[in-house]
């Protein structure tokens, strides 16, 4: 399960691009409302980047050399052992061009609302995978939260 989560860590949809998105497109924000917004909601990726850790660390911290081996989990382990670095379930790093801000009002809130459908899909994906409850219970939680932040981002692209 770890070698999927970790795409909500670091992948191209996950938690650390959704917070850097919110937290850099504040400051070209002209609306005080949409900019606390945009504020609010990249903190509370933060909290959700800080969930998928714990997650995976759970996952990983004792597993054995046959089961990194047999789980694919083993060209991480080279790199990561089992410390928590972002990268995509691909195996892709982390890279700034996941997020976007462009300074434009409308350009940038119909992105946070595409990049919360985005985050869905990859937790819905997730969902059909995962049979554990320790497990499914926090990544439903997230899930539910993604579809709370696609709103909160259509309401205040009604209001502008």
């Amino acid at each position: 399960m770890a070698k999927i989560i970790i795409s909500q860590l670091g992948g191209p949809d996950g938690e650390l691009s959704a917070s850097l998105r919110y937290l850099n497109q504040r400051y070209a924000m002209p609306y005080g409302e949409v900019k606390g917004l945009l504020t609010d909601i990249g903190t509370e990726e933060l909290a959700h980047f800080e969930m998928i850790s714990a997650i995976l660390y759970q996952l990983t911290k004792n597993l054995s050399v046959e089961e990194i081996k047999k789980s694919g989990f083993d060209t991480y382990f080279v790199d990561h052992t089992t410390g928590i670095y972002p990268v995509a379930a691909s195996g892709t790093p982390f890279t700034a061009a996941y997020f976007q801000s462009k300074g434009d009002i409308i350009t940038d809130l119909s992105e946070d609302m595409a990049a919360e459908q985005k985050a869905r899909t990859t937790y819905d994906n997730i969902l059909r995978l995962a049979d554990d409850p320790d497990v499914r219970d926090p990544i439903r939680f997230l899930r539910e939260r993604e579809i709370v932040h696609y709103q909160r981002f259509g309401e205040a692209s009604s209001t502008i």
